[in-house]
């Protein structure tokens, strides 16, 4: 074996570097990643929020990041795909683990998680978090905004989350609405993708419908989700019901008529011009699963959010070589 330890996510020595276990056995890291509190020098922090009593439906977010890491384990090992790379040869990554929230007192949450996410975020890592209900985006967007100011949001969503907030709700389908009228982000340069539901208000937000989506070219859909961000600095978040329910049936609130997987991969896998600060993946509720098939789509939408950064970060690796074309290209120039 051209390694003989497992538990890499214990045993690891190094923030970077792929572990060669195999996938059916191990502690279950987000794809193997080392299990610390550590962040300094991490790139990027992978963390889990196990929360979902602000849904509307049925509940099983909670368990999302357990199911998502688990589903992880097949991503190790070989090179990446579509990135044909080892995205930890320098990419430098840990898995923070999951938030310490108070069950019975959910008025609470939204601080903690801001908190902790800005103790995280001051490190400089790249913040990739696993929900949890999708919620728990208001205040990821809180802590991120205080860092780079009002934030460009790509959502890919089922719902546009617009519903009337009072500023205290704790409901995952007003956190939008609350996130424009606080000024976190800008709608003029946010768009949601895949929308399969109405609201009472866009907030002039642009929106790709789901009929629409299902006539378009992932390029095309890519292009619109650039085009509209315009170079802000943007947060990425993807509610795993934006996907149909025949690629995504573990889910609180399930929608017909999305998009398939592989169209939504090729939009993100398209998306390495945009600067994306911070990204989360939400909503995976893996009692509702079959197979892990919910788990396995939301694994490796987290895996593309990783991908992007460490071409990010080798593009940005080339100035050491005067290639300022590379440069501008990872700033999204």
């Amino acid at each position: 074996m051209a390694n003989n330890e497992i538990d890499h996510a214990f045993t690891a020595r190094s923030k970077t570097g792929a572990s060669f276990e195999p996938t059916y056995a191990g502690a279950l890291s987000f794809m193997r990643r080392k299990y610390t509190k550590d962040v300094k020098g991490a790139d990027a922090v992978v963390w889990g929020i196990p929360f979902d009593a602000a849904v509307t439906n049925r509940p099983g977010a909670r368990f999302g990041p357990q199911a998502i890491r688990r589903a992880s384990a097949i991503l190790d090992n070989d090179p990446q795909y579509p990135f044909s790379r080892d995205l930890f040869e320098h990419l430098s990554v840990v898995d923070y683990g999951d938030c310490l929230l108070d069950s019975g007192n959910h008025q609470k949450t939204p601080g903690t998680i801001e908190r902790e996410a800005a103790k995280i975020l001051k490190s400089g890592a790249f913040l990739l978090t696993l929900g949890g209900d999708h919620f728990v985006t208001w205040p990821l967007l809180k802590a991120h905004a205080a860092i780079h100011g009002p934030l460009a949001l790509v959502q890919f969503d089922a719902h546009q989350d617009t519903w009337p907030d009072d500023g205290k709700r704790i409901d995952h389908g007003s956190f939008v609405a609350r996130a424009v009228n606080e000024g976190i982000i800008d709608p003029d340069r946010s768009i949601q993708i895949g929308i399969r539901t109405h609201a009472p208000d866009t907030f002039g937000i642009k929106i790709l419908h789901g009929h629409e989506v299902e006539e378009m070219r992932a390029s095309d859909i890519a292009y619109a989700i650039v085009e509209r961000t315009g170079g802000k600095k943007t947060y990425l978040t993807f509610d795993i019901d934006c996907l149909d329910p025949a690629f995504a049936p573990g889910t609180g609130t399930p929608v017909a008529g999305g998009p398939s997987s592989a169209k939504m991969l090729s939009t993100l896998r398209q998306l390495g011009q945009i600067d994306i600060v911070g990204a989360d993946i939400v909503e995976v509720a893996p009692a509702y699963d079959h197979a892990d098939i919910t788990a396995i789509a939301g694994s490796i939408i987290a895996m593309h959010y990783l991908g992007l950064l460490a071409e990010r970060k080798a593009r940005l690796d080339e100035l050491s070589n005067g290639n300022h074309a590379a440069v501008n290209y990872a700033h999204g120039i």
